[in-house]
């Protein structure tokens, strides 16, 4: 059976999801890194073999480069979160939409493209119709 749009759309947009969980769980490794890279005892040791008249500076250096990645990477997930949210609403919009074209009445006037009920709404209209006939030679 062929998808409609909306369910096209769901499928879309659920990859869409699906990729930006992925960059979300890579930036929040690479955040959990510059957390750990950030402590002043990784930040010596990660200067250990520069030599320098002035240490403390090349630390403070180092730290404000890690807080500076540390603040861009988590405005980056601020912004997938923000993204996130919106994909997930489109995602029900689209499903609400899918499950009201499966159950939209179809121009032929029954309920649903599906050839078994059709055949029950064949046979319910054919005995209606012969109820009708039956009441009709009844009267006379």
């Amino acid at each position: 059976m062929a998808q409609s749009g909306a369910q096209e759309s769901a499928a879309r947009l659920r990859a869409q999801l699906t990729d930006l969980q992925a960059q979300q769980a890579d930036l929040q490794t690479r955040l959990a890194q510059l957390d750990e890279d950030i402590k002043p005892e990784n930040i010596e040791r990660s200067l250990a073999g520069v030599g320098s008249t002035r240490p403390e500076e090349l630390r403070e250096v180092r730290r404000r480069q890690l807080e500076i990645q540390r603040k861009g990477i988590q405005s980056q997930l601020d912004n997938l979160a923000t993204t996130r949210a919106r994909l997930e609403a489109a995602i029900a919009t689209a499903d609400a939409q899918g499950y009201r074209e499966t159950v939209r009445p179809s121009p032929s006037g029954t309920t649903t493209s599906t050839p078994e009920l059709r055949k029950a709404v064949v046979k319910r209209s054919l005995r209606q119709k012969h109820r009708l006939k039956r009441r009709s030679l009844h009267k006379r």
